[in-house]
């Protein structure tokens, strides 16, 4: 598409569940709305296998089949959406421009939609077992391991935040951590050593992932003796931080000092630059919930809608239910 063409009144950045209830609600809003989902769409669902706690599902619903639907409804309404990467943003003219893998795009409306990664060991199982055992988040996982011993690697007040949430469905949970001190707050820290349930692997790194069809043990190597030895466990949570998506937009949107993009407006999604907002886990390091992300989307997209009435941007005048609900109607 060439960067001359009509500018796009909403262009929306990636394809989790921010950015497609993003589209769903834009698409809706008559905005017509281009989602770039990225050569590997959806977000980090299509790798999580069961999903229990998302609105709407009772019975619980494969990661990928959840986003296969949200993009199903995105679509049904209109929008358009394209398994290619944004390579380049430019959001300092407007209007703002988009270059694609398949070309150049204009929009008079951006949704940064681009989420985050959570930080992995890099380690031998870690891939293979991922979601058999292997999980960055005890919210959406901690209910499959009653009575089960598990572990969580880290030292931060996330890694203590985890095991915490866990003691309550685990029979066992096992911190391990590379030095012989915690990073996280003495609040979290204290409420870690106070809790029967916890036990803590000091000085100890994770070589390995033991295990087959699910997770049996971890590897581990002391860091000061070197001595290796084997933790069973049942299931291992990977704590080590996430890293925002938020490469592509250097320079030119303001970040936070961990690299999320700024909140500028606690009751908007706006970010510094007028016309560009922002949606899901790309700004939010504190929930990174699939249903708090796909809020977020809702909320961007409103805001969109409304810059663009303001801002005199002709946009085709249909009646419409802003307030839907995604997976309803």
């Amino acid at each position: 598409m060439s960067e001359h063409e009509t500018p796009r009144h909403v262009v929306i950045i990636g394809s989790g569940p921010a950015g497609l209830t993003a589209a769903i609600y834009a698409a809706r809003a008559a905005l017509q709305p281009l989602v770039l989902a990225g050569t590997y769409w959806g977000g980090q669902l299509v790798l999580t296998s069961d999903v229990e706690n998302f609105p709407g599902y009772p019975n619980g619903v494969l990661g990928p089949e959840m986003m296969d639907e949200l993009r199903a409804q995105a679509e049904r309404f209109g929008a358009e959406v394209r398994t290619i990467d944004a390579t380049r943003v430019d959001l300092r003219q407007r209007p703002f421009v988009v270059e694609a893998d398949d070309g150049t795009i204009t929009a008079n409306s951006v949704i940064i939609a681009t989420g985050a990664a959570a930080k992995r060991l890099e380690i031998p199982g870690e891939a293979e077992m991922f979601g058999r055992g292997v999980s960055t988040c005890a919210t959406c996982d901690g209910w499959f391991y009653r009575d089960k011993a598990i572990a969580v690697v880290g030292g931060g007040d996330s890694a203590l935040e985890e095991a915490l949430f866990l003691t309550r469905f685990a029979s066992k949970v096992t911190i391990v951590h590379r030095r012989d001190a915690l990073r996280a707050s003495k609040v979290l820290q204290q409420r870690a050593q106070d809790n029967p349930k916890i036990a803590f692997r000091w000085n100890a790194v994770v070589e390995a992932i033991l295990g087959g069809e699910r997770v049996t043990g971890l590897r581990l190597r002391d860091t000061l003796s070197g001595e290796v030895s084997v933790l069973p466990v049942d299931g291992v949570f990977v704590a080590v931080g996430h890293q925002p998506n938020t490469e592509l937009f250097a320079g030119q949107i303001d970040l936070d000092a961990a690299g999320y993009i700024a909140r500028q407006d606690a009751d908007s999604t706006a970010t510094n630059i007028p016309g560009v907002f922002a949606a899901g886990d790309v700004r939010d390091h504190r929930y990174r919930q699939a249903v708090t992300a796909a809020g977020d989307g809702c909320k961007s997209a409103m805001d969109a809608e409304r810059w663009l009435e303001a801002e005199g941007v002709a946009v085709p005048d249909v009646t419409h239910e802003v307030y839907s609900v995604p997976g309803v109607g």
